[in-house]
């Protein structure tokens, strides 16, 4: 909505321009007119829409064509004043002024226009039988105010409508030619209909329509009022009530109605309700709420955001088999303006036994955007009606910003519940099937549903008896590593291939340069281990090279079997990324070179027992 109306009064002279202006300012006729009235402003407070409005006169012997000429252009509403006792000065409303305001100007880009009949109190009768005919040529005049300035008649009524076609344009609601909606006008109120549609049953209930009427205008319809509604729509439409509810034919007709009746006013309450600007796009103040995320920090959903996300789901389940198929995730995503996720969402998160999205999966996603994107899940959750369906300020409240991971080592502890893993291999080390797996998919059945490839796997991992989402990103080999954001991650993940020699070197060396001197806690894990080891280069085997590197051991993976895979590797890399202020031997690796510390220790005792006994006997 406009923060200021500019209201611009043109007409012939002697129609009483001057005139009005003073009755407004001054509440009485004045007895002295100038040849113009000085600009004036009428403070934000005083105005009925709580915004400042400035009105501006017009004197054909004060100004020249130039000056008329930009002031046209600076108004956003022009009132052209015609002396009802005079027809002359009627007529050049078509023949002159409205030319002169619209002449070249396109259809959606004219200014709107107030035709004002001064002088009634010289005239019994009314001017419309002839005003009507220019006002059905010109569809941008929105209304005809009969006024007097010499006995204060529809004073404020004239200002109050010049505001209202500012902040309450017709134009972008309705074409008069066509009598109908325009198409951009319907496709919002049809999302408004959908959004307000809590069982998605195609019909307003009368509770859904009293929320809906709450959300907008703060209070319910009484009873009585909610039939009335209803009863003028059944009269009107074909198939606007149905089981008593209202449709989207009936809800559509209903602002149609409002329009025609000069109510637009209500319309607009509606479509800024729901965050639509003058253009009937989104605002993105709405998409786009102030959202601060310091460096360091990382952005989740909170409760209020999965128990929302949750409801909707539940809500597009038609078939309740507690999945979305393609059908139902596309009318779940029908109050966007496209399809924010890609074919690759199969490969991303979990699905059901028939390769639909889970409950779970879908959550997982939505984590996943709150973590890569948050300014892409505020719009996501702007478009879904999250402020009003939850009745919360702003999507961002759906959110929660983490602690700085600084502050987290420091304390020895993490709130955080989501965190990422890069991982990082030589190409063919298996990467991708070590990403599919997280999903719970063995190597046949990932050949057998091969699908669009993603980068990103997401699934919840169980550490210490509390579920964290564990985010995998498939690192690939020709990246840089030039930027911080290139190495960043929770912890990182060397998989190389247990049966060729140089891809281990290939992870040593992305060690070696990028992370051995970061915080990062690191898990190496050997990959194909159905395949026969390769005997390594010269050099520490990859045993030795964690050893050396105060690593945990490597980790043995493999994916071939039959069933699903293990998830004991996704809950190390979990673990390591929930308590990255421990080291290497604190977090378990200690109990393996102990072993081997343990082991050589028995082995020299026995060794040296065995010697003294020999020793003995001889």
């Amino acid at each position: 909505m406009k923060r200021d109306v500019r209201i611009l009064l043109l007409g012939d002279a002697q129609v009483g321009k001057t005139s009005l202006i003073m009755a407004l300012v001054g509440e009485e006729f004045p007895e002295e007119v100038p040849p113009r009235a000085e600009e004036i402003t009428i403070p934000a407070d005083v105005t009925p829409e709580k915004v400042p409005t400035h009105i501006v006169d017009y004197s054909e012997s004060e100004q020249t064509e130039d000056e008329l000429q930009e002031e046209i252009s600076k108004a956003n509403v022009v009132c052209v004043v015609y002396d009802v006792t005079k027809e002359a000065t009627i007529e050049k409303i078509r023949t002159k002024w409205i030319p002169m305001v619209n002449g070249g100007a396109e259809k959606g880009a004219r200014i709107p226009i107030i035709l004002v009949g001064n002088k009634s109190d010289l005239q019994m009768g009314s001017s419309m039988d002839v005003i009507l005919p220019i006002m059905n040529q010109f569809s941008e005049i929105e209304t005809c105010v009969e006024c007097s300035a010499k006995n204060l008649k529809n004073i404020s009524e004239l200002f109050y409508y010049a505001q209202k076609a500012v902040l309450h344009p017709t134009a972008p609601l309705y074409d008069p030619e066509e009598k109908q909606l325009k198409p951009a006008c319907a496709r919002a109120l049809t999302r408004i209909f959908s959004l307000s549609d809590q069982d998605n049953n195609h019909i307003l209930s009368d509770d859904e329509l009293n929320y809906f009427q709450k959300s907008c205008f703060g209070n319910p319809l009484a009873p009585q009022a909610l039939e009335d509604v209803k009863m003028v729509v059944w009269k009107n439409t074909t198939d606007g009530v149905q089981d008593n509810g209202l449709t989207l034919n009936g809800f559509l007709f209903l602002n149609t109605l409002f329009i025609q009746r000069g109510r637009h006013e209500t319309t607009w309450t509606i479509l800024r309700r729901f965050g639509y600007d003058d253009e009937l796009e989104l605002t993105d103040d709405y998409l786009h709420p102030q959202f601060r995320l310091a460096p360091g920090c990382s952005t989740e959903l909170n409760h209020l955001g999965y128990q929302f996300l949750q409801r909707l789901f539940e809500k597009h389940d038609k078939d309740q088999d507690g999945a979305l198929s393609p059908t139902e995730l596309q009318n779940f995503f029908s109050v966007f303006p496209c399809m924010p996720w890609g074919p690759e969402l199969y490969n991303t998160v979990c699905t059901t036994d028939k390769g639909l999205l889970s409950l779970h999966g879908f959550l997982c996603q939505w984590t996943l955007m709150a973590y890569l994107d948050v300014r892409h899940c505020l719009a996501c959750l702007g478009y879904l009606g999250y402020p009003i369906l939850s009745e919360q300020d702003s999507q961002t409240q759906a959110l929660t910003v983490t602690r700085e991971k600084r502050i987290d080592l420091e304390k020895g502890q993490t709130q955080r519940n989501v965190f990422l893993c890069k991982v990082l291999g030589a190409r063919g080390a298996g990467k991708s099937a070590f990403l599919q797996a997280f999903l719970g998919r063995s190597l046949v059945a990932q050949r057998e549903n091969r699908g669009e490839p993603s980068l990103y796997a997401i699934n919840t991992v169980q550490v210490n008896g509390q579920e964290k989402y564990l985010i995998l990103y498939e690192v690939g080999t020709d990246t840089t590593f030039l930027k911080p954001s290139d190495t960043a991650c929770d912890v990182a993940c060397f998989i190389y291939d247990l049966s060729e020699p140089r891809s281990f070197s290939y992870c040593a060396s992305i060690y070696k340069q990028h992370y051995m001197d970061s915080q990062i806690p690191c898990v190496f894990v050997a990959s194909k281990t159905d395949l026969p080891e390769a005997s390594h280069q010269p050099g520490l085997s990859p045993t030795e090279f964690c050893y050396k590197h105060c690593l945990p051991p490597p980790f043995l993976f493999s994916c071939h079997g039959q069933g699903p895979p293990s998830t004991a590797v996704y809950t190390k890399l979990a673990t390591a990324a929930t308590f990255p202020h421990l080291n290497a031997v604190e977090l378990g690796a200690v109990s393996f070179w102990l072993r081997v510390a343990l082991g050589a220790a028995v082995t020299a005792l026995v060794g040296f027992t065995l010697y003294r006994v020999l020793g003995k006997n001889k």
